[in-house]
C-alpha cells in the first residue's frame, strides 16, 4: 500500500468516525500531543513506543490529506534534497555549507 492510499484510509477512518478534518490547528495540537506520548515512551523504554510512533504517522498523514498535501512525493523530494546537501562539522556541530 503507497503512503498516498494509507492517507486516503486515516483519512475516511477520521470521516467514518466523526472525527475532526476541518480544525488543522487541533490536528496540530493532538499530533504535538501524540510525540509527547512517544517520548515518554521511550524514556521509560515501555513496549508501547512503536504503538506511539504509529499515532504519530497516522496524525501527519492524515493532516496531510486533509491540506491535499500527497506526502510520499514531498518525502521523496525532501531526501533528494537532503541527500545533496553537504555537511562539515565544525566544533562538534554538523554544519550545512552547500545546498
Amino acid at each position: 500500500m503507497s503512503i498516498v492510499e494509507i492517507q486516503k484510509r486515516i483519512y475516511q477512518n477520521k470521516v467514518d468516525k466523526g472525527f475532526n478534518v476541518t480544525d488543522i490547528n487541533k490536528e496540530f495540537c493532538l499530533l504535538y500531543g501524540e510525540i509527547a506520548e512517544a517520548y515518554e515512551a521511550y524514556r521509560k523504554k515501555d513496549e508501547g513506543l512503536g504503538s506511539e510512533l504509529a499515532d504519530i504517522a497516522i496524525y501527519l498523514l492524515g493532516i496531510s490529506e486533509i491540506l491535499g498535501i500527497d506526502l510520499e512525493s514531498e518525502i521523496e523530494r525532501k531526501i533528494e534534497i537532503n541527500e545533496k546537501r553537504q555537511y562539515k562539522n565544525v566544533n562538534g556541530v554538523n554544519t550545512r555549507i552547500e545546498d
